[in-house]
Parts: structure tokens; sequence; C-alpha cells
């Protein structure tokens, strides 16, 4: 049975869509430049940040919070134990499995630039107020558990 289209519904979504790609580039420019300035990627940051925040997380763990494939996570990790910030720890209880954590290089610099790279985001939200900010978080919130819910047309 085809699905009843609402034009000016269709029309609104695509235009949402659009704004929302573009202010999300906008920002992601700043969050870009603030990390290069430190020699990192946007996923190595974000792999510094979770473990900052979580401490030591398995592998599987690091890939969810940071959102990149599970051999994403394995080359993101070797790229910063190579660089000296990370070290893989065994699982105690589970051969098969590894902890990422920081390393005190790792910690230091992460705890240096995390303050610094806040204010940039901050600075690149300032086009909203608190309570703007307060309605984007809940709104986006429910947009992306829809999103996340709704049958897609891949197949």
């Amino acid at each position: 049975m085809p699905e009843v289209v609402n034009e000016a519904g269709t029309e609104q979504a695509l235009k949402l869509w659009v704004v929302l790609s573009r202010a999300f580039n906008a920002v992601q420019a700043h969050v870009q430049s603030d990390i290069a300035r430190h020699g990192l990627t946007v996923t190595e940051f974000g792999v510094l940040e979770a473990l900052y925040h979580k401490g030591p997380l398995l592998l599987g763990e690091v890939q969810r919070k940071i959102l990149v494939t599970s051999g994403g996570v394995t080359y993101l990790v070797d790229r910063l134990v190579a660089k000296g910030l990370v070290e893989r720890r065994r699982c105690p209880t589970d051969r098969r499995a590894a902890y990422a954590a920081l390393t005190p290089e790792g910690e230091a610099l992460i705890r240096e630039i995390f303050p610094q790279h806040a204010v940039a985001i901050d600075r690149a939200m300032a086009g909203l107020d608190d309570e703007q900010r307060a309605q984007a978080i809940t709104l986006l919130r429910a947009l992306g558990r829809h999103a996340a819910d709704a049958p897609r047309t891949d197949g």
C-alpha cells in the first residue's frame, strides 16, 4: 500500500534536513579546527575524551561511545598507542577482550586541552541562549530517537 504523502510536511522535513546539516557543518568546522591545533583528528580526540570522562573502557565500549566500526576503533587505538597517549590492557576475565586506557601523557594532554575545547564549542554554539539550547537538545533528542527507531528503506 503506498504511503500517504503530506507535501507540506515533506517540504518542511527537507528544509529541516538542510538547515540541520548546515548547522552541524558550521559547528563541526570549529571543533575540527580546535582539535587539529593539537595534532589530533576528531575521532582520536573522541577516544581520548571518552577515556578521560569514563576511565578505561573495553574497545567495544569505546566503539559505541564514538560511533565508529570495530575495525575503526582498533585503528584509532593503534594510532593513539603509537603516539604514547593510550595503552591497551588485557581484560582479566576474558582473554579476547582488551581495555583502552589513557597513559599519563594522554591524561595530561586531554586534561590540558579539554577545557579549551569546551570553550571553543561554547563559542560556536553562542548563537543560542541557554533556554534555546535546552529546547534544541530536547527537540534533537526526540528527532534522533524517532529516526533510530523508524524503519529504513535500505532493504
